[in-house]
């Protein structure tokens, strides 16, 4: 019998360690002083590792998933958010269980505190949720101080655009469109150009709108599925703005 404990998973994942993999982590992750994964510790698992292993302990409680998320360790944290995502994806998983994921992810935000945590169970964990439910929580996010609570409030929006439904992906681009951080830039961005692929129009009043004033890095990924000269049109803007 599996004991879908804490204890448990992270046992499995020491198996799969290796040095080589480490080395590659450290590089991929921006560990320097200063940088968002500095205080992050790694022990070498492939991420295709922590989603197999985190899939098979799918049934594990909430308060064990917790005790993962106390983890100093970022591949035990990010089997933690992806026990969350298996969990809130599963059709079979009841409403109550959903709410204690969400309220378990909104409750330990200080340790979802990378961007890859964050894109791994924002969408369902906290979009699934709010899909059918008041959303004003996302514009308290999308405002907070910490970081990482600014960009679930974009990337959980993600599972509102695959419905169809890109009015609040555009309201919290808006709120997070003059923010300094790289992080949110790139995610906001990314986001627009995903809802602009459901609604170009909203996408192109956006950009008439922000385009001049907004970072540059969230400009050039916001316009790169439109057209040559749209994509030249709106970072011309931006470089006249400048």
């Amino acid at each position: 019998m599996t004991h879908y404990t804490a204890t448990a998973f992270v046992d499995q994942l020491k198996t799969f360690q290796s040095e080589e993999e480490l080395e590659k982590i450290q590089r991929y992750f921006k560990t320097g002083k200063g940088d968002y994964s500095e205080h992050d510790q790694f022990m070498g698992v492939r991420m295709g590792q922590v989603f197999e292993l985190a899939k098979a302990f799918e049934p594990m409680e909430p308060g064990e998933i917790e005790q993962l998320l106390e983890s100093p360790i970022h591949e035990v944290r990010a089997g933690a958010v992806s026990i969350m995502d298996y969990q809130a994806r599963n059709r079979k998983t009841p409403g109550s269980r959903k709410k204690e994921l969400f309220e378990l992810y909104l409750r330990r935000h200080d340790r979802i505190n990378n961007w890859d945590l964050v894109d791994r169970a924002a969408p369902h964990v906290v979009g699934g949720y709010l899909w059918d439910k008041p959303r004003g929580i996302l514009y308290q996010l999308a405002r907070s101080e910490n970081l990482w609570e600014r960009r679930t409030a974009i990337v959980c929006t993600w599972f509102f655009i695959r419905k169809g439904d890109v009015a609040d992906t555009f309201a919290v681009g808006e709120i997070l469109i003059d923010d300094p951080n790289e992080i949110i830039q790139k995610a906001v961005g990314s986001w627009l150009r995903t809802a602009g692929d459901k609604d170009s129009r909203r996408l192109l009043e956006f950009l008439d709108q922000h385009a001049a004033g907004m970072p540059r890095t969230a400009l050039r990924y916001a316009v790169e599925h439109l057209e040559d000269a749209q994509r030249k049109y709106y970072l011309g803007l931006k470089n006249s703005g400048d």
